[in-house]
């Protein structure tokens, strides 16, 4: 049965400063969320996380913290609990998605997801939330080899993003309509402190670590890596911000998969390590992924 903590705490006034007043991460225990705690912290901005119940002990040393929502599942909860969990939240940041290296791509749980999303989003309205921060994909574009603006036609191919594009259409066009604010924060590729070590960054650097050889495509494919601690900024900037609609978090700065891996090798003076060319192409990997901020 999921449950909130502190059911004493009451809720922060509707006409108090917007800066004092809760915001609600999901996600906050991801690779991203963490960063973006961080950062609610040190602008002074009260975070509300949400987590799943027997967790909450991984938030012991966050700082900024007010209340902490805990559930069984996330994606699974209604409407109306979400109704009465958002009492006095002035803004959600919804980061909470399935993204297991290898999997997310083409799981089913992406629908799963978008139907919890959804089911947040009526519970913020009803509960009278004013601003809510959705989390996107640079996938979710038509990928024609052209930098990605946010008037890039959306064309996602995978179930990942396309339920995250479900996402954003249907709540583009309904929560303005019942006085919700909404902003899109499509990523792009972040990495830094926290990845998962199933990623290439951080399989790079172990490998470098150790001394061994690291086996890579031949690394032409054209990307826009972010460091995660720069998105985190970007999308509290967002939050506190008016903009709504998609907005791109992304550096806007094309780089080669092989001149991003020479570079962190030469941190390690050992460009020697790498493999070109010893791990086989992905035929299906786009060749040019960059954003315009």
């Amino acid at each position: 049965m999921s449950h909130e903590h502190d059911p004493s705490r009451k809720p922060l006034p509707a006409n108090g400063d917007r800066l004092t007043r809760q915001v609600l991460l999901t996600g906050a225990t991801g690779f991203v969320g963490r960063h973006v705690l961080r950062e609610l912290a040190r602008r002074g901005i009260v975070a509300c996380p949400v987590v799943r119940t027997g967790s909450e002990d991984r938030l012991a040393d966050a700082a900024g913290i007010g209340r902490i929502l805990s559930t069984d599942a996330l994606f699974s909860e209604s409407a109306e609990w979400w109704a009465q969990a958002l009492a006095g939240v002035d803004t959600i940041i919804h980061l909470a998605w399935y993204a297991e290296p290898g999997k997310y791509l083409t799981s089913p749980t992406n629908l799963d997801c978008l139907t919890g999303t959804l089911a947040m989003a009526k519970g913020a309205a009803a509960a009278g939330v004013r601003r809510i921060i959705g989390i996107g994909t640079c996938f979710e574009y038509e990928l024609t080899g052209h930098p990605l603006t946010t008037d890039t036609p959306l064309k996602p191919l995978t179930p990942y993003a396309g339920a995250k594009a479900a996402a954003f259409m249907a709540l583009s066009q309904w929560l303005p309509q019942v006085g919700v604010e909404f902003a899109w924060c499509r990523l792009f590729y972040l990495y830094g402190e926290g990845e998962d070590e199933r990623r290439f960054v951080p399989y790079l650097r172990n490998c470098l670590a150790a001394g061994q050889r690291a086996d890579l495509t031949q690394g032409h494919q054209v990307r826009d890596f972010l460091d995660v601690g720069e998105a985190a900024r970007m999308i509290v900037d967002t939050s506190v911000s008016t903009a709504q609609g998609a907005v791109n978090i992304c550096s806007g700065v094309p780089v080669t998969i092989r001149e991003f891996a020479e570079r962190i090798a030469d941190e390690h003076g050992r460009r020697d390590l790498l493999n070109f060319g010893g791990r086989a192409e992905n035929l299906v990997d786009p060749p040019f992924v960059v954003g315009v901020r």
